[in-house]
């Protein structure tokens, strides 16, 4: 049973961005994600003094548990997962008696009875007011199972003043565009848009917010931000790990679904959208969207130039053997998903047209990386010599997201000595050692904004669909043609047709 709180409970450290009292739902709370993630970022507010003390956590799951089997499930993976260790015993004592479990399946309607009759406890005994915030932390497939059980027991849109009823929709958001119309339909009937957050972690990543403080906060940069100045741009999302264990998610989704239809187009829109009026939702929102209207679609003569796939064979990482992606456990042995991807994006405005936007993706590659490289134009006239500039390359601008967060800006100068001889240096800039302070999960953001109801890092229904009709036609050709997926070894870069989607147009992918 929840405890109830005291009638005076002590001021948050941080009131600028406190949440408000809610109780917070967690569909699929004996899953990884919540272990791994949603706990410890819930744990990390409470510590800064940002969770309400009001505020009740309940999971919700098909395992049976008891609330205090739930309890030591989340402390073990605060002690693992947890960006602040060693976990404070005062922070965890008071957080705990918010924690509670119920058990349910989520095509069972008689369960979101019970859910119903828990919440109206919870907002008695813990001050909660009536506002809740569904996490959705399940398969894509019992999704609207859920939405219509919440919507059966009148936990959908209701009156503000009896209360507010967010969800929080983890992707993917849909399979293809025709099921993510689908569901965005079942939702609306539902929920309000406006309490539906469809969450992509990328964008509550510090690093891919200071896009936006990097373009719109420095006059330095706008003017030279154009197919005028900058030759072309690179987004990589690069990782060492397979599929760790997820054979059943990964066979039907493939590296497309699975990170380029959300993440990489989510960047690619902040990194090319117009400089926003205000960074208010749907200004910024407003602005992404125009960018996913005009990106240059996919024609049948340009997929197999434009669209490079591969799956990975075995290989080495690190002096580690690592298995092919077919012999993975779970994977079928004549598995078609691709686990690599490389685009070459076009936008069809004024400001980008004739800039390519190259997008790569892959596991099981050489290293851990997530970086954007705007590699600008060569200036119009050297007036040195060919010798004297032998060394020299055009500038080059790289935003690393992760690890090692920071910003790259490489450019000419002259080495020491009589002779003017040029070659490329870099300046560098990182985030930790400028601010002395580990950046806070994704999770915490995210979690916390939607508690607060600012929707700004949340996509929304036409950017889902905008996304998903960019890469249809991708998908459907990839589904039914019969060739063979180009493989590639486990500890290299993808395909050689990768490398050659740049090469032959006199470009290469910058090393990380």
């Amino acid at each position: 049973m929840l405890t109830k709180i005291p009638d005076v409970m002590p001021v948050p450290m941080t009131v600028e961005r406190a949440a408000p009292p809610c109780a917070i739902v967690i569909f699929g709370a004996s899953g990884d994600l919540t272990t791994r993630k949603l706990l410890p970022a819930l744990y990390n507010l409470a510590l800064s003094g940002i969770l309400s003390p009001n505020t009740a956590i309940l999971g919700f799951g098909r395992h049976a548990l008891t609330d205090d089997e739930f309890r030591e499930n989340m402390r073990a993976g605060l002690e693992r997962f947890s960006r602040s260790r060693p976990i404070r015993k005062e922070v965890w004592e008071a957080l705990c008696p918010s924690i509670s479990y119920m058990h349910g399946n989520y095509d069972d309607p008689s369960a979101f009875e019970r859910l119903q009759e828990s919440l109206a406890g919870i907002d008695r005994t813990r001050g909660t007011r009536g506002n809740y915030l569904f996490y959705f932390s399940t398969p894509p497939n019992v999704f609207p199972d859920i939405v219509t059980n919440l919507g059966r027991v009148g936990l959908g849109h209701r009156d503000a003043e009896g209360g507010w009823s967010r969800i929080i929709v983890e992707k993917p958001f849909g399979h293809d565009l025709a099921s993510a119309r689908e569901l965005n339909q079942l939702v609306k009937g539902v929920f309000e848009e406006g309490d539906v957050y469809r969450i992509d972690h990328y964008l509550g990543k510090e690093t891919v917010q200071n896009i936006l403080a990097f373009r719109f906060a420095n006059r330095l940069w706008e003017p030279v931000w154009s197919s005028q100045h900058i030759d072309h741009v690179q987004i990589t999302v690069a990782e060492e790990i397979g599929i760790e264990g997820r054979a059943s998610y990964y066979e039907s989704a493939g590296a497309l679904r699975d990170v380029v239809q959300n993440h990489l187009l989510q960047v690619l829109a902040l990194m090319a959208m117009e400089p926003p009026v205000t960074l208010e939702a749907e200004a910024v929102r407003d602005e992404k969207v125009k960018v996913l209207k005009a990106l240059h679609p996919f024609h049948s003569s340009h997929l197999e130039r434009d669209a490079i796939r591969g799956q990975y064979s075995p290989g080495t990482i690190e002096n580690v053997l690592v298995s092919g992606y077919t012999q993975e456990p779970g994977v079928n042995p004549q598995s078609r998903a691709e686990t690599f991807v490389a685009l070459k994006v076009g936008i069809d405005n004024w400001r980008w047209a004739g800039t390519p936007f190259y997008l790569r993706h892959g596991k099981r590659l050489p290293k851990r990386v997530s970086e954007i490289v705007v590699q600008f134009k060569g200036v119009p006239h050297l007036p040195f010599s060919a010798a004297g500039a032998r060394d020299l390359e055009p500038d080059l601008l790289v935003l690393r997201l992760q690890p090692d967060e920071g910003i790259i800006l490489r450019f000419g100068a002259k080495q020491p000595g009589p002779a003017m001889l040029l070659q490329s240096v870099d300046m560098q800039f990182k985030y930790e050692a400028s601010f002395s302070t580990v950046s806070p999960d994704a999770y915490e953001r995210l979690i916390l904004d939607c508690a607060l109801g600012e929707r700004t890092l949340f996509t929304r229904s036409d950017e889902v669909e905008l996304s998903w009709a960019f890469v249809d036609d991708l998908l459907q050709k990839w589904a039914t043609d019969d060739e063979e997926i180009p493989p590639y070894t486990a500890g290299t870069w993808g395909p050689r047709a990768a490398a050659d989607l740049l090469t032959r147009d006199h470009r290469k992918w910058h090393a990380p």
